[in-house]
């Protein structure tokens, strides 16, 4: 029987071969001309990736090389890789996973994520950049969180969640008891995303004023903690429907990796009916 042994070399090589032949040489302004193969040429590929047409070859070939992260970045360019692509080309060359990219800042909600929100019915959910501002929301959301109903009309500060958390008296009060944890984890979250972007003045900028508006956040700052994802049991003291206990979920949408979709869904102990309720009397 022939040997069908995996072999990480060969299916790099494969993988290659085959993006290769996916790209045209006008994608990337190249001429045409007569070409007995679909796809970019080798050289064509090792020229625009800054390799030597040779170290290419060996690639294709199955060769056991070890490749450089910035070789293997500049391929994923020159084959236009999609995220995907990017990871599974990484995991067969090193066996682990890229660098992680900064997430962009130029998320558009679509109506499918917006109408996603808006079928979890009396979970409260919202969709946030990686800023943590807040860009989209549904009615359970409007209902629950009270003087948030007009975000629509906020400034982007006004609507940025660590913001919220540190300024506003009423979602200290619905966090009760839970807000310090809730404030230390927010915290911990925009430090980890602020490590990729210490080039950009924005977020230098929103600590300090963070830290005049209120002592606690200059403090929990301080302290450095840093948490890449949280979700958990989370309790809130709504003024008019009392107690309400819901699981957290943080989900990120494949097609817009730069968001994050935040739900709030209720435990089986009376909180949905009571969002329901909520939602009811703002309706009238």
């Amino acid at each position: 029987m022939p040997d069908l042994q995996p072999n990480r070399y060969s299916e790099l090589a494969q993988f290659l071969r085959n993006r290769r032949a996916r790209i045209s040489p006008k994608q990337l302004g190249l001429p045409e001309g007569r070409r007995r193969t679909p796809g970019l040429r080798r050289a064509e590929v090792a020229t625009l990736a800054g390799i030597s047409l040779e170290w290419y070859t060996y690639l294709e070939q199955g060769r056991e090389i070890h490749v450089s992260i910035e070789v293997l970045e500049s391929l994923a360019r020159v084959l236009q890789l999609d995220e995907t692509e990017r990871k599974h080309m990484f995991l067969l060359a090193h066996r682990q996973l890229p660098p992680e990219r900064p997430r962009s800042l130029n998320g558009q909600v679509s109506p499918v994520i917006q109408r996603h929100l808006d079928s979890l019915g009396t979970s409260p959910a919202t969709v946030m950049d990686v800023r943590m501002n807040i860009l989209a929301w549904n009615d359970a959301f409007r209902a629950l969180k009270g003087d948030f109903v007009d975000l629509a009309g906020k400034s982007e500060r006004e609507r940025n969640f660590l913001w919220i958390t540190f300024t506003s008296e009423y979602f200290r009060a619905l966090k009760g008891d839970q807000w310090e944890a809730h404030a230390k984890r927010t915290i911990a979250r925009f430090r980890a995303e602020y490590a990729k972007y210490v080039d950009d003045p924005w977020w230098a900028e929103q600590v300090g004023l963070l830290s005049e508006a209120s002592p606690e956040f200059k403090e929990y700052w301080q302290s450095y903690d840093i948490l890449d994802a949280y979700d958990a049991h989370k309790i809130m003291y709504h003024p008019e429907a009392g107690i309400l206990k819901f699981d957290h979920l943080t989900l990120q949408p494949l097609e817009s990796p730069e968001l994050e979709i935040s739900v709030h869904v209720p435990l089986p102990d009376g909180t949905a009916e009571k969002i329901q309720a909520l939602m009811e009397d703002q309706g009238e």
